[in-house]
């Protein structure tokens, strides 16, 4: 398997000069832990995460800090722009790593680990097309061994079966991943109801080729965030 059969497409992004606030619940709004930051050709220009947005909140318990464990702390301009910036492009991780369609799933796995990141974006020719999270990972590998091919059938099945999710349900489609092994769909994520829970399995079952569906869809209040 690759990045291009986990990987969670149609990216939530945001621009450069968006502000903090408007970042923060866009997070809780789509229950999402982190958003790239793209350009107007879609090039990522780094990454938002709610650690970048914590940091801003501790900074904020810290204005009353004693002198003396100011002093000590030092002062960095860095750190300064990262705890008090209110735009994206002054508090985002810039220059982040990112993978191609291609990449197999042990190499992702092992990038994530070696650099201590959570999530991945997943460019095509320079630009954003998704994004691997530990989360879609572990659930490539729960379905298959990271050297098994994918059909080029399953990878249509996939992209029909996310289409028809996005296009026809009213789900918020970046939240179902899908998987697909020899026709068989698994299908992951966070819903808000057992119908959306339904409307996602109803989907995948009318899309040919699928042979069987394994609703592995999860329900959980708006607002929370997978990591």
């Amino acid at each position: 398997m690759q990045a291009v059969d986990v990987m969670t497409p149609n990216v939530i992004s945001v621009d450069p000069g968006a502000e903090v606030q408007g970042i923060a619940s866009l997070l809780l709004e789509h229950g999402i832990s982190a958003v790239p930051v793209v350009d107007n050709d879609d090039q990522v220009l780094g990454i938002v995460s709610e650690n970048d947005l914590l940091r801003r909140v501790k900074s904020e318990g810290d204005k009353h800090k004693s002198w003396w464990l100011k002093w000590l702390s030092g002062n960095n301009p860095v750190d300064y722009v990262k705890s008090h910036g209110r735009k994206a492009s002054e508090i985002m991780t810039p220059d982040p790593i990112t993978i191609e369609e291609d990449e197999p799933l042990y190499s992702i796995a092992a990038l994530l680990e070696k650099h201590g990141i959570k999530r991945v974006p997943v460019v095509r020719e320079g630009k954003l097309v998704g994004i691997v999270s530990r989360a879609d990972l572990l659930r490539g590998f729960s379905v298959t061994v990271a050297d098994t091919p994918v059909l080029a059938d399953d990878r249509e099945i996939r992209e029909a079966v996310i289409k028809e999710i996005e296009d026809n349900t009213g789900l918020v489609a970046y939240r179902v991943n899908v998987i697909v092994t020899d026709g068989e769909v698994q299908l992951w994520g966070l819903v808000t109801g057992q119908e959306e829970k339904l409307a996602a399995q109803v989907a995948a079952e009318n899309i040919p080729g699928v042979k069987s569906v394994d609703n592995r869809l999860g329900i959980t209040p708006r607002g929370m965030s997978e990591s």
